[in-house]
């Protein structure tokens, strides 16, 4: 099995999670978390008043009846803006990467997703007014198309600049950053160029709808709605923690692909919360922080479940790896469990390594399709919130929350005890036949 994993999987993995485009959605998406978490915590505060009544009457109280007006303005300067974010920091990690500084790529990329949202607004009651534009197409609805545009834009930009007659050279007394961007004046024109005319065509070939509008009906909503499924989140979880059994960061690897889809399922179900929706079968259940929330208890395979199990029948067996590796599980890092213990390429740790993920995330899915816990209502949160505190604030200040995330730490320890046991047992064992 391990010869298998090594030849057929891990050149994959690995080539999979060196990839530059999908390194550069991820790290901009993760370098973004600032903003995520500002916003996410000004929705939270400003919603806390409608489930904690003193709370809301002390607030209004003291700060007046507009007291969310400041959360407001944080939530319209973070998550309302979103998708522009994400275009600027994705160009930019993706020029980087090809050696270029990124700073005339990302304006360039952005000029290029400006261009396809649509000029004239939807005003009830008149025909459209020009220069009105839904803030729907700079939020995390239009994420999917500011990735894609971000990309393809960045990549026309960069190839274009490495054509020698596209080159402006200046004489040599020029200061640098004017002679800098002259080389690549020809290459921005005719990126920008470029864009246009597909936007142009598009228009013409889609009865005017804006790229967006299309991608949103005949992609997005599909996918999310596929994403957004016990199965995915079952797959992904158990192939985050297959790579983390062969010692590869599958969190990382798989990050360029969850990292864009958690964001956007997140966002919306923000600005759901911020609206004041109260239907909770109108959010999305794996979005944001979903997993590190309810799954990720102590970091990947839920190691926090293991550490208490060992503290519970192998204490003495443990007591260094104990000292070592609990005060950085609390907090949600786990590397020494992972490579003292260790768990990597171990026959007997995997088992539940994988398994007691697998069943949380059936768990804490299940908990809140069915209504029993509040949806998650912030992007995100600290990955190293500890367990139980990480839900209570994933799900808005709900207790339903922190209470599923403790239910599915027990249910990690039960699933982790028996192994404990059955190590120790052939550790014991093996003391034995070498006396």
């Amino acid at each position: 099995m391990r010869n298998f994993l090594e030849k057929y999987i891990m050149p994959s993995a690995v080539k999979l999670g060196n990839n530059r485009h999908l390194l550069a959605v991820r790290d901009a998406l993760i370098g973004m978390i600032a903003i995520t978490m500002i916003g996410s915590f000004a929705v939270l505060l400003n919603n806390l008043g409608s489930i904690i009544k003193p709370y809301g009457r002390m607030m209004e109280a003291i700060f007046g009846p507009s007291w969310t007006t400041l959360g407001g303005d944080i939530w319209w300067g973070t998550f309302a803006f979103m998708t522009i974010f994400a275009v600027f920091g994705i160009s930019h990690k993706l020029a980087k990467s090809y050696g270029d500084d990124g700073f005339e790529a990302m304006l360039i990329a952005a000029a290029c997703f400006f261009i396809f949202i649509p000029q004239i607004g939807k005003v009830p009651e008149t025909e459209g007014a020009w220069g009105f534009i839904h803030f729907g197409y700079f939020n995390s609805t239009s994420l999917f198309t500011g990735i894609i545009v971000a990309l393809l834009a960045t990549e026309v930009f960069i190839r274009l600049t490495r054509v020698k007659a596209f080159r402006i050279k200046l004489p040599e007394g020029v200061p640098p950053a004017v002679s800098g961007a002259f080389a690549k004046l020809i290459p921005g024109i005719f990126t920008i160029l470029t864009f246009g005319i597909i936007g142009l065509l598009f228009r013409m070939f889609s009865d005017g709808d804006p790229l967006n509008d299309w991608l949103n009906t005949v992609l997005v909503s599909p996918l999310t709605n596929a994403v957004d499924t016990p199965f995915f989140a079952v797959l992904i979880v158990f192939l985050v923690h297959v790579f983390w059994a062969v010692g590869l960061h599958g969190t990382n690897i798989l990050g360029g692909i969850t990292t864009p889809l958690f964001t956007s399922t997140g966002t919306k179900n923000t600005d759901l919360y911020a609206a004041g929706v109260t239907e909770l079968d109108q959010y999305a259940v794996l979005a944001g922080p979903f997993l590190d929330a309810f799954v990720y208890l102590g970091g990947a395979g839920a190691t926090l479940g293991l550490i208490i199990a060992m503290f519970l029948s192998a204490r003495r067996r443990h007591k260094q790896l104990l000292a070592l590796g609990t005060p950085p599980g609390v907090f949600q890092i786990n590397e020494p469990i992972l490579f003292g213990l260790p768990i990597v390429l171990n026959p007997i740790w995997l088992i539940p390594f994988i398994l007691a993920p697998v069943v949380m995330t059936i768990v804490a899915y299940s908990a809140i399709s069915l209504g029993w816990v509040h949806p998650v209502v912030t992007a995100s949160i600290p990955w190293i919130t500890p367990a139980g505190i990480g839900g209570y604030l994933a799900t808005g200040g709900h207790i339903s929350g922190a209470v599923l995330a403790l239910v599915n730490l027990a249910i990690s320890i039960l699933i982790y005890l028996p192994f404990v046991y059955f190590n120790g047992r052939a550790e014991d064992k093996k003391s034995e036949d070498k006396n």
